[in-house]
């Protein structure tokens, strides 16, 4: 992935030009009342940039999963109203995405209008990746443009096909992600190190594969990290661990030491006999766990332990919780590195890129999210760059940037 192989729409001249921006404004909802509007808030002065310089902006997205059929639980119509809230101005919305009333409403926009097309997943045809809605879609448009690294790694009609059919352009978002992960991980400044957590190594295989031989550090935390605590002989008592994961752990082990990458795995533990709120617990070493006793978080001297490597470090790639974070008090070490990460951050020691599963949930609950270099909310897209894997929306702007170029 490279950000310069890319043809941002930064400095296109888009003055009278109808503009499709795929973004991804997938936001909670509930009883068709957004509950988050962070995606909607970082998404808004893409869409303020364009109409400022005379675009006419149509936002093309997916809500929730309708299966390709229409359900209203599902509307963009929240989505349109809450956009034209945060930008402080008239947002249209029209009631499908292809079709009569799509092409009335694009058709009807003025330079510096903005609007919203209804859930594009309402339509089979999008997930298909089927060329014919593609074609549909791009009724009216002058330039497509994907600001949406989240959805960059599905085949889908309006982040694939699409970008075939108008002249493609990289949103200033996703160019932000993508110079953001280039930064960690294609061409970071060393030492490197990778902190990874979550519950299962089976989910995080890939992940660990690609990333032990492009570190300095890796250090390996939640529920994940018991596995290769019992790969290594370790009775875990009652903790969360695949035994059917341990030849991974250790595979994972032996390329580590192959490749000259240091493991950092937990040295103690704390431990409880429930896993709820403030239950009673104890802080053991990882050769000491009780029979009826599961790990919930890592132990004040592994946190110490990885503050330590922190400070010989130049970046820091996170994906994934230390430990139970979700209760107290086994949210305990996941914050306290967290804030280190972000100490060293702000002081200009480290950089500092996050993404993908409750990584992001519990660095705004460490209090530590905004002083980290980047924080990427996209989720599979994240993991799926994280395992080296081809993201086609990626790919397919690459590749028309590649043939706009040589037929200029």
């Amino acid at each position: 992935m490279s950000a310069g192989s890319l043809r941002p729409i930064e400095g296109v001249d888009v003055r009278g030009k109808t503009v499709l921006i795929r973004a991804d404004v997938n936001v909670p909802m509930k009883d068709g009342v957004i509950t988050d509007a962070t995606r909607l808030e970082r998404f808004a002065p893409t869409v303020a940039g364009l109409a400022d310089r005379g675009a006419k902006v149509v936002v093309l997205s997916h809500l929730g999963r309708p299966k390709g059929e229409r359900n209203m639980a599902f509307t963009l119509g929240p989505v349109a109203e809450k956009l034209g809230d945060i930008l402080g101005r008239p947002v249209q919305f029209a009631s499908d995405c292809v079709g009569p009333e799509a092409e009335r409403v694009v058709g009807s926009l003025k330079d510096g209008e903005i609007a919203v097309l209804e859930n594009l997943r309402f339509h089979k045809g999008e997930e298909e990746n089927d060329r014919s809605f593609a074609l549909r879609l791009s009724v009216g448009g002058d330039l497509y443009v994907n600001d949406a690294f989240s959805c960059a790694h599905r085949a889908h009609a309006s982040t694939h096909q699409l970008a075939t059919i108008l002249p493609a352009y990289a949103g200033p978002s996703l160019m932000a992600e993508v110079k953001a992960l280039e930064a960690a991980l294609d061409r970071p400044k060393r030492p490197v190190a990778a902190l990874v957590g979550g519950a299962k190594v089976s989910s995080k295989i890939g992940v660990l594969e690609f990333l032990v031989p492009k570190m300095d550090h890796l250090v390996i935390g939640g529920g994940m990290a018991n596995t290769f605590l019992a790969a290594l002989g370790n009775d875990v008592g009652k903790s969360l661990y695949e035994a059917d994961a341990m030849e991974t752990a250790e595979k994972v082990m032996a390329m580590a030491a192959e490749s000259g990458c240091q493991l950092h795995l937990p040295v103690d533990v704390v431990v409880a006999r429930e896993f709820k709120a403030n239950a009673a617990n104890e802080t053991v070493g990882v050769d000491a766990i009780p029979s009826d006793a599961m790990a919930l978080d890592v132990g004040p001297k592994t946190v110490a332990e990885i503050v330590a490597a922190l400070a010989t470090c130049s970046t820091l790639l996170w994906n994934g919780p230390l430990g139970a974070f979700e209760i107290e008090p086994f949210n305990a070490a996941t914050n306290a590195v967290a804030q280190e990460a972000a100490r060293l951050t702000k002081a200009g020691k480290l950089v500092t890129v996050a993404g993908g599963g409750d990584t992001v949930a519990a660095l705004n609950a460490a209090g530590a999210s905004d002083d980290f270099t980047y924080l990427s909310t996209a989720g599979g897209a994240f993991l799926e760059w994280l395992e080296g894997r081809d993201l086609p929306g990626i790919d397919i702007l690459k590749t028309q940037s590649t043939l706009a170029a040589s037929a200029d």
